[in-house]
């Protein structure tokens, strides 16, 4: 699908492009290394796997939907890349060692889970935008796990019930917002 929802660098990628393969690999490649392995000791293998991930997740969705990008180009493929080696961090965790055989699901299945992740995020990520700059900010603190107290100095609340109660509320919205979004009914139902 090479319509106006595609960026013109990934149209470049759904040809196949060398030029922007290139460049792609000599600016952005090394970043992704130095975060994969600067985040839980990661491999240039590991580093490796994310980025062929996320360029094989852009296409397919390039081809399925079209990519609206609103940032450029290399900070959402980077982005991209640092949610799919998050994701394979969390997947390591759970990891259960078992001496039964058991079968494992098709790797198509793993990429649309990892298309619909991304989608979501960037709904989250816009939606929350969307907020007063009080509110985003405060979410964003409280997601990132700032203890109370700090919240409390940080935005001159009174006591940790004010901090608590304010903090319910701009989630709430962030919810409404998200479920009155169109991309709402077809990435969460």
């Amino acid at each position: 699908m090479e319509s106006e929802k595609n960026h013109p660098q990934i149209v470049a990628l759904l040809h196949g492009d060398k030029t922007i393969i290139g460049l792609l690999y000599q600016k952005l490649f090394p970043k992704v290394i130095i975060y994969v392995r600067n985040n839980s000791k990661g491999t240039q293998e590991d580093a490796e796997e994310v980025f062929h991930n996320a360029l094989f997740q852009l296409i397919t969705r390039a081809k399925v939907g079209g990519v609206q990008i609103n940032s450029s180009f290399e900070a959402y493929v980077f982005t991209v890349c640092k949610n799919l080696w998050l994701k394979e961090l969390s997947n390591r965790k759970k990891v259960v060692r078992n001496d039964s055989v058991f079968e494992l699901k098709a790797n198509e299945d793993m990429d649309l889970v990892s298309i619909i992740q991304q989608e979501r995020w960037e709904l989250f990520e816009e939606t929350l935008l969307k907020l007063t700059k009080n509110c985003s900010e405060l979410l964003k603190a409280y997601f990132k796990k700032v203890p109370y107290n700090e919240i409390i100095k940080k935005f001159s609340y009174s006591s940790e019930n004010t901090a608590f109660q304010r903090i319910f509320k701009c989630k709430k919205k962030l919810a409404e917002l998200i479920k009155v979004d169109s991309r709402y009914k077809n990435l969460y139902l």
